[in-house]
């Protein structure tokens, strides 16, 4: 898979350096992957679940969020966000 942007995964680990090693191994897994579906993506990833278009993963622990768009006909994977729990909570994303 494409992964676009991994700058967003770096600077969310530079502000939250315990997210830095979990975040740089999604990026390694999901980079090698070759998804077609979400159950192939649970597969790597088994708390990944879907939220409307978007497919979110729970990242170091369960406490971040990354929050991502599939495009598995594309190869393609748009990281929308990557947020703490709390901010995941607030809801803001969606918008």
């Amino acid at each position: 898979m494409h992964v676009i942007s991994r700058r967003a995964l770096r600077h969310f680990g530079d502000v939250h350096a315990d997210a830095g090693p979990a975040l740089d191994h999604w990026y390694r897994v999901t980079k090698k992957a070759s998804w077609s579906n979400l159950a192939e993506v649970r597969r790597d990833f088994p708390h990944a679940d879907p939220v409307g278009e978007y497919t979110v993963f729970n990242v170091g622990g369960n406490r971040y969020r990354l929050i991502a768009r599939l495009d598995y006909r594309a190869r393609l994977v748009l990281v929308r966000a990557v947020l703490t729990h709390a901010d995941y909570d607030k809801g803001e994303w969606k918008r």
